[in-house]
């Protein structure tokens, strides 16, 4: 058996003020509460919440704050992630940083896929996370949207990822989705996921702790929850041995096949249909980028049935009143 002690903190996070404080403090009570954590995780944004505008510079006093609160514990400590400002050319990428219980940041992940068209000015960033927890196992992050392409976690297992650190921000209508996506991971690569979503302008929580199995460990509701939770990573490695309950072994059969992806390939054609598909764009109303539209054309008019006789118009008698007027500010069709 192979213990590992990791708490998510699904916490309230405001958009306009500092969450810093009520991190630490909620870090420095879970620690109280439950002294055998060994890694806390919060969820994407968390310090700050989710508007660019209080983007900092890479080093920073918030960071090393956390730094300092991760030393106390001794514990390792994702605080989520930040808007991090590059300052040679101004671009703000989505970062989390994994700090080890010296208080040394010892990776820095920067979102691989911002959330598009809705994140549009957040640079996407292109160096996978992994990382080591000494006599434990292999860890890897990935940030919210970046779990929704299965390549991202391809490419961490396939480098020996037992457990997937997913901090995120979901307040949309898609959370459950999400939550499918995160078990169907934990399946698909045999590894266990610790995802972590905010309250308020943070999301609205559901987070939840999956085993190789895709058995839901802990699913939180939409309150504040601190869960610690004891995961075995030699479930993960007797499971990618013989195969998730003894069947299926993806990971070997990945490694084995016998085809290559050509669409991974842009220059090979077979993503020409992707192309059809239109911009990366906020979508309008009314809009129908991608699907197929044939208006149907307009019946003959042989076969229309002919509207009433409309009498002329006597230019002595005024237009009736129907509280409707055209022009600026009035209603009209189409």
């Amino acid at each position: 058996m192979t213990p590992f002690a990791i708490a998510g903190v699904q916490m309230y996070v405001n958009a306009l003020e500092s969450n810093v404080d009520g991190m630490i403090q909620r870090l420095d009570i879970l620690m109280a509460r439950f002294p055998w954590t060994q890694m806390v995780l919060f969820s994407e944004l968390a310090p700050f919440g989710p508007l660019d505008r209080f983007a900092l510079p890479p080093e920073n006093e918030t960071i090393e704050r956390f730094q300092e609160a991760a030393r106390r514990h001794r514990v390792w400590l994702i605080p989520g992630s930040m808007f991090l400002k590059n300052p040679q050319d101004g671009l703000i990428y989505n970062t989390s940083l994994v700090i080890d219980p010296a208080g040394e940041v010892i990776r820095r992940y920067a979102k691989m896929f911002p959330f598009r068209p809705y994140e549009a000015g957040i640079a996407a960033g292109n160096d996978f996370c992994v990382f080591d927890v000494p006599e434990v196992g292999r860890f890897g992050l990935s940030i919210c949207y970046d779990i929704w392409f299965p390549e991202t976690t391809r490419q961490l297992t396939s480098q020996g990822v037992e457990v997937l650190l997913h901090p995120v921000l979901t307040g949309t209508t898609d959370r459950d989705a999400e939550l499918a996506i995160a078990r169907a991971t934990a399946a698909q690569f045999q590894c266990y996921v610790v995802d972590v979503n905010g309250l308020g302008a943070g999301g609205v929580g559901k987070s939840c702790v999956v085993d190789p199995t895709s058995m839901v460990l802990h699913q939180s509701a939409g309150q504040e929850d601190m869960f610690p939770i004891e995961l075995d990573l030699s479930l993960v490695r007797r499971q990618r041995e013989v195969g998730l309950k003894g069947l299926g072994q993806v990971l070997k059969s990945f490694r084995d096949r016998s085809t290559d992806f050509p669409v991974y390939d842009r220059s090979s054609g077979s993503d020409a249909y992707l192309k059809t598909l239109g911009p990366l764009e906020m979508t309008r109303q009314g809009s129908r980028a991608g699907l197929p539209y044939d208006p149907s054309p307009q019946p003959p008019a042989a076969a229309q049935t002919p509207e009433p006789a409309v009498p002329a118009a006597d230019p002595t008698t005024p237009p009736p009143r129907s509280g409707l007027t055209t022009g600026t500010g009035g209603t009209s069709s189409g």
